[in-house]
């Protein structure tokens, strides 16, 4: 039995409360990862995990015993990381979760660019417009807008979206141009539902030094970016996405800002990943190079910061 390997397997059994999940995130045959626990149990005497046939839970041995294996992976990968990030050269799978919209706006436009750099990194994209729990959905990272709530992972921001009103020029030629924060009253929205909340975001402006916010009436409601950005452009109501979202309609005609007067308050865009794993040096490689794609993308103001 290789211990470290059985080390890192439990870890993630208890982190994940499954064993199909950590079979699937290390590409792993499910009655490998149950025979590993099992080897592990008889190497240290005590029974490490209660499983049924609905759930597995750590026991209290179990859990004194997850803290030290915690401890003791991340020394060996700090001593394997001082010695091989130099000569290694980035190689394997990792695993990206973000929404679409994003993933559309920001990174495929690019991934040629990264490929050239790291030929040997497989990305893989998970795309959802909601918080996911990156141990039990094995993601290595999460790239994420908006401000994230407290946790114990590692949010390190990258960016800050500049945010803008927008409309399809087919909706304001029917309704006309809003120019003042009190003409919204006259207007309709394509309103965005929070996944987790299921409420409406209200459009935020800075006026006199505090954010004023606009609940906007709307008979369409949705909670997808691709959907909300598409709805807008269709003329169903007016939007306030982040500009990087829509700059190609923009560009196109397809949307035009308006409110220009009225700033709105930016969105920060960060990189999402758990504390207690060291980087490897393919996701290092990643999130360094999608750090330096926001710094140097106009709408994102180049924010970047620990």
């Amino acid at each position: 039995m290789d211990r470290l390997e059985a080390m890192e397997i439990f870890t993630r059994v208890v982190e994940a409360n499954s064993f199909s999940k950590v079979s699937e995130s290390l590409e792993l045959p499910r009655a490998k990862v149950s025979r590993t626990i099992q080897a592990l149990e008889e190497h240290v005497g005590v029974r490490l995990l209660n499983r049924s046939t609905r759930q597995v839970n750590v026991t209290e041995d179990g859990a004194l015993f997850y803290e030290r294996c915690v401890r003791i992976l991340a020394d060996v990968s700090d001593a394997e990381s001082s010695l091989s990030n130099k000569r290694e050269t980035p190689a394997g799978t990792i695993r990206v979760d973000t929404s679409g919209t994003l993933a559309r706006a920001l990174l495929l436009p690019a991934l040629d660019d990264f490929y050239q750099k790291f030929p040997q990194i497989d990305v893989r994209l998970g795309l959802a417009d909601r918080n996911i729990d990156l141990i039990q959905d094995g993601a290595d990272c999460v790239i994420r807008m908006g401000r994230l709530e407290e946790s114990s992972l590692v949010a390190r921001r990258i960016g800050n979206a500049r945010i803008v009103t927008c409309a399809a020029p087919a909706y304001l030629e029917k309704y006309g141009t809003p120019a003042t924060l009190d003409d919204l009253n006259e207007h309709r929205a394509v309103n965005y539902v929070s996944a987790r909340s299921g409420k409406t975001f209200p459009f935020e402006y800075e006026v006199g030094g505090e954010t004023v916010k606009v609940q906007m009436k709307g008979v369409l409601a949705v909670n997808d970016g691709s959907v909300y950005i598409g709805a807008a452009a269709l003329g169903h109501g007016i939007i306030q996405p982040s500009r990087f979202m829509v700059a190609e309609l923009i560009n196109k005609g397809l949307l035009r800002e308006i409110l220009t007067d009225f700033m709105s308050p930016s969105t920060p865009l960060s990189i999402v990943y758990p504390h207690r794993r060291n980087l490897s040096s393919r996701l290092r490689a990643f999130t360094g190079w999608v750090s330096e794609l926001a710094q140097q993308h106009p709408d994102l103001n180049g924010a970047a910061q620990e």
